[in-house]
């Protein structure tokens, strides 16, 4: 089975505790490993970034642990709280260094299971009009970077994207990123980094036929959602 949840927000070894973003994540941690229950050894859950508030490797070594220890394996992405991340190489030697070994990272690169190819990137939100020099840098970069993922998926029919940034939150639209799903034949996204009051704004539904679902872990009380 294939599963998929974001914004996992652990921090074992960081002060950052997220029951002041709301009462429902008092004790989100063992919320996460009950929500987990149903994942099976065999199984892949996709995590769409902000896995820790870790500053770098050594400061999340315990959130990523208890990521190792999740049943399953595990394919992660960035988001914009993974301050960790440097390379995706120097993360994969850490991982190896410290026995961690049912987690991999998509990043510039897709996975396959069963029939579907699993891609993505972090994604960016910038203006719609006007946007910075820096936004649009970035946004370009991501949108290459989601371009090459779906390119490694090959003839693959059934390509699903997975973001960490929403692309379509109230007014704004990430042309470009949509674009390129479009053009690869993408019909299924999944990404995060939306909580509390703004998720009244993540667009959830069918856009141009691909069907957008929101997956911050407090969105869906803590359970990856199943997606095949």
């Amino acid at each position: 089975m294939l599963w998929t949840i974001g914004d996992l927000h652990l921090s074992f070894e960081a002060d950052k505790p997220m029951d002041k973003f709301g009462p429902e994540w008092a004790g989100h941690a063992e919320k996460l490993t009950a929500g987990f229950s149903d994942v099976r050894p065999e199984d892949v859950t996709v995590i769409c970034g902000d896995l820790t508030w870790g500053m770098d490797m050594r400061s999340c070594l315990s959130d990523f642990r208890f990521i190792d220890a999740l049943p399953g394996r595990k394919i992660i992405l960035k988001g914009n709280h993974d301050y960790w991340w440097s390379t995706a190489t120097r993360a994969k030697a850490f991982f190896a260094e410290n026995g961690i070994d049912s987690i991999e990272i998509l990043n510039n690169n897709c996975f396959f299971h069963e029939d579907a190819a699993l891609c993505g990137t972090r994604g960016w939100m910038c203006p719609n009009e006007n946007p910075a020099p820096h936004d649009r840098k970035i946004m370009l970069r991501e949108i290459q970077r989601l371009e090459a993922s779906l390119r490694s998926a090959g003839e693959r029919e059934r390509k699903i994207v997975f973001l960490h940034y929403p692309p379509i939150f109230g007014r704004f639209y990430a042309q470009g990123l949509v674009e390129v799903m479009e053009r690869y034949g993408v019909r299924e996204c999944y990404y995060g980094h939306i909580h509390g009051a703004g998720r009244a704004l993540a667009f959830e539904g069918t856009d141009r036929g691909i069907r957008y679902r929101l997956v911050s872990a407090d969105h869906l009380r803590f359970r990856p959602i199943k997606i095949m």
